[in-house]
Order: C-alpha cells, then sequence, then structure tokens
C-alpha cells in the first residue's frame, strides 16, 4: 500500500515530466489536430500521457489510469491514477500560459491527492486528503466569503453557456462584486489560493474536475455538480467551486431556484 508520501512524490515527478515536456513545446508552433468532438491535441498533450503512464506503470503496475488521451482502465479498482497531461490546449496552442497539468489519485472512489500545476507560472497546487492543501508547498485556503453579491466570480466556458445554459448566465451576471469570464482550471486554483470565491464551469470531464476537487476540498473549499452532488466519474460535467459551504450553497439555489444571498 502506497502511504502519502510516495503518492506525493510520484505526483510531483508526473509535474515534472510534464512540465519539461509542454514547456519544450510551447510557443513553437507545434502542429494541432482535431479530435472527434473537434477538440484540438498536440504532440504535446500525447507525449505528456505517455510519459505518465509509463512512468506510473514501472511505479504502480497494478493502479488503473484513466487519461484524456489514451482511454480509461479499470475504475472499480482500489488505485485509479487520473491525468489531464494539458488542461487548456486551446490556450497551450494559442500561446497563453494558463494552461495545467491536472492530476489525482483516487483511492477507492474517494480523491486522495488533487494538483493543479501550471508550467508556465512555477506554481503547483496541491490537496492531500486530511493534510490540507498547498502552493509550491505553502500552506493556502479559500477566503472563506459567505455572500454571493461580495464574491469575485469567474465565469468559464462562458460560449457554451450561452448557447446551452443561458438562463444561468443571465443568473450569473447579475450578481457579484467581480465577475470574470474564463476558462480551464486556474480560477479554480485561484479559488483555492483565496483569490477568488466562486468558479462557475461547464462541459467537463472527470480528468478535468477531479484533480480540482482534491486540491478546492482541503483548502476548505467546496466544489460539486450543479445541483450540489458530489463529484464521481459519472457526474454531468457541470461543476461549480465555492469558498465557502454557505457560499455554495447559495450559489447553489441560484442556479436552480433562482435565489440569491
Amino acid at each position: 500500500m502506497p502511504t502519502n508520501a510516495d503518492i506525493l512524490s510520484t505526483a510531483n515527478l508526473l509535474a515534472d515530466q510534464a512540465a519539461k515536456t509542454s514547456s519544450s513545446n510551447f510557443r513553437t508552433g507545434v502542429d494541432i489536430d482535431l479530435k472527434g468532438d473537434q477538440s484540438p491535441v498536440t504532440i504535446a498533450d500525447k507525449q505528456i500521457e505517455r510519459e505518465a503512464r509509463k512512468l506510473l506503470a514501472q511505479n504502480y503496475p497494478d493502479h488503473s489510469i484513466l487519461g484524456e488521451e489514451y482511454g480509461s482502465g479499470d475504475l472499480t479498482q482500489d488505485h485509479v491514477w487520473v491525468v489531464d497531461p494539458i488542461d487548456g490546449t486551446r490556450s497551450f496552442i494559442s500561446g497563453h500560459p494558463l494552461y495545467g497539468f491536472l492530476l489525482a489519485h483516487m483511492e477507492r472512489g474517494e480523491c486522495k491527492l488533487g494538483m493543479i500545476a501550471m508550467p508556465e507560472l512555477g506554481e503547483r497546487f496541491i490537496g492531500q486528503k486530511g493534510l490540507g492543501a498547498t502552493l509550491n508547498g505553502k500552506l493556502i485556503s479559500t477566503s472563506g466569503k459567505i455572500s454571493l453579491q461580495d464574491a469575485i466570480i469567474y465565469i468559464n466556458e462562458g460560449d457554451k453557456l450561452l448557447e446551452y445554459e443561458p438562463e444561468a448566465l443571465r443568473k450569473l451576471l447579475k450578481i457579484g462584486h467581480t465577475r470574470r469570464f474564463a476558462y480551464d482550471c486556474y480560477p479554480h486554483a485561484l479559488l483555492a489560493a483565496g483569490q477568488v470565491d466562486v468558479v462557475v464551469d461547464y462541459d467537463l470531464k472527470p480528468f478535468d474536475f477531479l484533480p480540482l476537487a482534491g486540491v478546492i476540498e482541503e483548502a476548505g473549499g467546496v466544489i460539486s455538480d450543479w445541483q450540489g452532488n458530489p463529484l464521481t466519474y459519472e457526474s454531468d460535467g457541470r461543476v461549480v467551486s465555492a469558498a465557502s459551504p454557505k457560499l455554495h450553497a447559495a450559489l447553489i439555489a441560484l442556479l436552480n431556484n433562482g435565489g440569491q444571498s
């Protein structure tokens, strides 16, 4: 049975390896392919995941892996590693530095470690179950804010919300002290570090949101689907993060009933 220290050491090795590959390909005009859903993928995405799978197979041959580029092993295994090699490939291919490497270690369906690594920023957010969350080794926590009207709110995937959830977007545009549109993992990392109070996200996959949960929950925040349910492999991809349980409850009420706080 791997210890917390073993898992952390492996996670850091994976992040170091991923950063080397992504940074060496960043702003180099790397070739782009399109997947079946028309989302972009690069040689860097694929190489990072292949390297991660190789290292994990060497260190933990009996563990399963769920990755964005090469699919899923047996998710009923006691230990599952969840890998998103480049979260924000559209950012990556457009030279925008806010792409990330996401990693989670799941034990019997529970996230024991979550990581949000930002290669171009030199920032690594890590949450370990029962041990708190850190940014580059220093403990972090959410703001603890409780009022939606006073909150700094990030709205991710605004174009998709406009098309598929226009009523929810309309509500979100009427609340908060400050609102910003964004994409990908970094707003959630900022929430864990106390800079942002709410993030509303859409159309995520397990390799997008499970690593976030491991960091945000250990920083004192709450992350769930839009109905307030815990995130699982089967969640529908509509995700909210909040800096406190009260703020989270107000946000869920707003999205489902129109209430405000």
